[in-house]
């Protein structure tokens, strides 16, 4: 009897934006599948999106959402379906991540999370991570990532199109 070993890797899912408003388009088609506690982890250089994708995951919860980049304050929260906490981790060191509450924004709604490589591993772990790459100066590529729990979840959705949470 042989013992199963690791599970393979899921096929990340790569899409491809050609200006800023398919951008929030991809991320619109994605809100129809979150749920409270999902956590989102935005990674890529500055300018790469991240703000843009966050627009239309925020507008398709409440079309009236105006985002701004929480760069300064850290957090910004949405209201909508589900609240929506769009979070900044740039300016901030590792060790000072447990002030911003994290944890328990998580069990009120979502988390949409710029410079996610930052997130601890706990958060970190069952995160859909959206890799965001500059092609040019309107178009990006997304390449969608999960390893565990609700992220290979939503990567199926991702996968299929997205219609189902």
């Amino acid at each position: 009897m042989s013992v199963p070993g690791p599970a393979a890797p899921a096929t990340p899912v790569r899409r491809e934006s050609d200006s800023p408003e398919a951008t929030e388009k991809l991320a619109e088609r994605l809100a129809e599948a979150l749920e409270a506690g999902d956590v989102l982890s935005l990674e890529g250089p500055l300018g790469a999106g991240k703000t843009r994708f966050v627009t239309g995951l925020a507008r398709a919860f409440d079309p009236r959402a105006h985002v701004r980049s929480p760069t300064f304050t850290l957090v910004n929260e949405y209201a909508g379906r589900i609240p929506l906490f769009h979070v900044d981790l740039y300016r901030i060191e590792p060790g000072a991540l447990e002030p911003l509450g994290l944890d328990e924004l998580r069990e009120r709604g979502v988390l949409a999370v710029e410079w996610g490589e930052k997130l601890p591993a706990h958060l970190a772990d069952g995160a859909l991570r959206i890799g965001f790459e500059i092609r040019s100066a309107d178009s990006r590529t997304l390449t969608l990532q999960a390893d565990a729990g609700r992220g290979l979840a939503l990567l199926e959705a991702c996968r299929a199109g997205v219609r189902a949470s």
